[in-house]
């Protein structure tokens, strides 16, 4: 009897109060994740994909519409030497079976 009466109160609880406890607690903690990013706070850390770099945050008096802003340039050759185009690669021959 007392094996059943753990049973039952066991599925009791997974099947109705478990679900409203974590949508409760995830609900609240990803509405605060979109609250922060939505206020530009959210850099996801160096362990996640993608997450290697982190922008800094923007000033508003850089950010003027319709300007460009370049944040990094590659370096150039301070010799002025240019490769050579890639003009194509070898030929191969088709035949269709």
């Amino acid at each position: 009897m007392g094996f059943t009466l753990s049973l039952l109160i066991f599925f009791v609880l997974v099947r109705f109060v478990l679900p409203r406890v974590l949508r409760a607690v995830l609900g609240g903690f990803v509405r605060q994740q979109v609250h922060k990013a939505q206020q530009g706070g959210f850099y996801p850390p160096s362990g996640f994909p993608g997450g290697s770099y982190q922008a800094p945050p923007q000033s508003e008096s850089a950010a003027r519409p319709g300007q460009v802003r370049v944040e990094y340039m590659p370096p150039t050759s301070s010799t002025g030497e240019r490769k050579p185009e890639f003009r194509g690669g070898e030929y191969v021959d088709y035949e269709e079976v």
